[in-house]
């Protein structure tokens, strides 16, 4: 029996609304993972070109033709200016950012003092290895400035010039 003038929904009705919501939201659930994963490998690989960048400019003003030997050392200020990278990418290393880490090294032995006090390398490698869930891509880069990917990390494997190991592919 019902009551007239009052209008309310049944149990079902309210049941069948949270039903199709909860079928609505298992189909965007992977659709929103992927695009996250899409997003922090895009960061990790905006990362490496800004490290890139700043190595550059490194190299043609503090260097004196050499390279920083670490993310910290690229990123310390330069006679009152601020450092090369930014600070959310020149910590110690590893870097997490986005669900990356983040790490440079070098294969060469340190060849001088910087402008900002700090040694100097001949070559250079980055690297952007996924925290577990949060990619699927690898990345590594080096003095020569292309971006590789991988399936595997390239940490160990990433020269400071010329191309990256197989399975690794230059990104496009």
């Amino acid at each position: 029996m019902t009551v007239p003038g009052r209008r309310g929904f049944t149990l079902i009705e309210l049941l069948f609304v949270v039903a199709i919501i909860g079928i609505l939201s298992a189909i965007a659930a992977p659709a929103l993972s992927r695009s996250k994963m899409a997003a922090n490998e895009s960061s990790a690989i905006a990362s490496l070109r800004v490290i890139h960048s700043g190595q550059q400019a490194f190299w043609a003003s503090c260097g004196s033709g050499n390279y920083a030997p670490s993310l910290q050392n690229l990123g310390l200020p330069v006679g009152g200016a601020p450092g090369y990278i930014s600070a959310d990418v020149s910590g110690p290393a590893p870097v997490v950012k986005s669900g990356y880490e983040i790490e440079m090294a070098s294969d060469n032995p340190t060849v001088g003092t910087s402008c900002n006090g700090d040694a100097l390398v001949a070559t250079y490698h980055a690297t952007a290895d996924p925290l577990p869930g949060r990619g699927r891509r690898y990345f590594g880069s080096n003095s020569g400035g292309a971006i590789f990917q991988s399936s595997a990390t390239l940490f160990a494997t990433m020269p400071d010039v010329g191309p990256a190991p197989a399975p690794a592919i230059p990104i496009q």
